[in-house]
């Protein structure tokens, strides 16, 4: 049977050969026109098959853009409110958690001797008050009694000069003046030190006034107690802590933000910020930091939102978004991004001619209907299927589908 298989190979040689090397001869003999058996390859390359995508139809929006960090609340003030004198506390303690205003008291400092030491110092400035009158009197006088004296004085030099007057007499109203100035140098002098106590009284009064005031400690501002104000009885020294006020309206909103976001957030901006439980509050970023952490690199970032209620404590977690300026963007589903062949994110997207294109995009915000990219025409059939198995310059058959809104 080996002839059998010899004979195949050689009829399937001999009908190749026949094939590929006389062609022209085989097909006429057949009696089939050679050009129109040719397959068609240059028709195939100049309308390579259309691939079916779905688009939607998207038109740019004005959106604002935005930078989202994770942080927590922050009381907007908290001071620790300290006594500055010594002394017993005589009033009842305040509980943690309660509203105080500014101005409320917190703690009463038993008086001691303080005020006999007020009434003393005002007696002491009342007394140096009354001598004024008489010093500033004396001054007159001796300014009076030289005036006089002067007067003499030149009379008698003018009589003398005249023959009129002895030498003696001259030299009487000389001395006469000498005698004078001392006087009001003296009297100039007194009237100094009755100033100088005047003045030393009242510092005395002053001291003994601010040292009562001190023994009432009250709230500086408005705010909540985070303890219990000293209590009844207990001593305390200059330094030691009376009550610690903390204000919770407005809330403070803080967190920090990457070096490459940083420039996008402007004082004043708007500010979202939504607790674990939900509850979302509004306000205004007040704060953005110039120099970063040194650790991490971000710059701490604030913000400011009412809370008048106090239903925000401080120090709970808070997601918080902050608006950036207003940009055209579209809004289209997150799946539709692609890449390139170099990796950069992008759309494909349909120009009038029906063929793929690519458009490097930047994500403006994302949101639970889809994202916002700018980047693409104003007008844009983008291609959310079908994106992955087209190239730039691939013809598409488009089929619509509404975009979300």
């Amino acid at each position: 049977m080996r002839w059998i298989s010899m004979l195949t190979a050689l009829l399937v040689t001999v009908s190749f050969y026949l094939l590929m090397m006389e062609r022209e001869r085989v097909m006429a003999l057949a009696g089939v026109d050679p050009a129109s058996a040719a397959p068609d390859t240059a028709a195939g390359e100049d309308a390579p098959q259309a691939v079916s995508v779905v688009v939607i139809d998207s038109e740019a929006r004005p959106v604002r853009g935005g930078v989202r960090l994770r942080g927590e609340t922050a009381a907007a003030r908290s001071v620790a409110v300290l006594a500055e004198i010594d002394g017993r506390v005589v009033s009842e303690p305040l509980g943690k958690g309660r509203s105080v205003a500014a101005g409320d008291t917190l703690c009463r400092i038993e008086p001691g001797t303080r005020p006999t030491a007020l009434a003393q110092a005002r007696a002491v400035l009342t007394e140096a008050r009354a001598r004024l009158p008489e010093a500033r009197a004396a001054v007159t006088q001796a300014r009076a009694q030289l005036n006089e004296a002067e007067i003499n004085d030149r009379a008698a030099q003018r009589l003398s000069r005249e023959g009129y007057a002895s030498d003696t007499r001259v030299a009487g109203t000389a001395s006469a003046v000498s005698t004078a100035q001392a006087a009001v140098a003296s009297a100039t002098a007194g009237l100094e030190a009755a100033e100088t106590a005047r003045r030393t009284a009242e510092a005395q009064v002053r001291n003994a006034e601010i040292e009562t005031e001190r023994l009432t400690i009250t709230a500086p501002f408005a705010g909540v107690l985070d303890e219990d104000t000293a209590e009844l009885g207990a001593l305390l020294q200059p330094g030691s802590s009376c009550a610690t006020v903390t204000a919770l309206d407005p809330i403070r909103l803080v967190g920090a933000v990457p070096e490459t976001e940083v420039d996008k957030i402007r004082t004043g901006a708007a500010a979202t910020g939504k607790l674990v439980s939900g509850h979302e509050i509004k306000g205004q970023v007040s704060f953005v930091a110039r120099i970063s952490d040194p650790v991490t690199r971000t710059f701490r970032v604030e913000a400011e939102a009412p809370n008048a209620d106090g239903a925000v404590r401080a120090g709970q977690s808070v997601d918080i978004r902050i608006a950036g300026p207003a940009r055209d963007g579209h809004l289209v589903p997150q799946s539709a991004l692609t890449l390139d062949d170099t990796g950069r994110l992008g759309l494909r997207w349909v120009d009038a001619d029906s063929r793929a294109r690519f458009a490097p995009v930047e994500v403006i915000r994302d949101t639970p209907d889809g994202i916002w990219v700018s980047g693409l025409p104003d007008s844009a059939r983008v291609i959310v299927v079908g994106q992955e198995f087209v190239s730039d310059g691939t013809p598409v058959e488009v089929h619509r589908r509404e975009p979300p809104q």
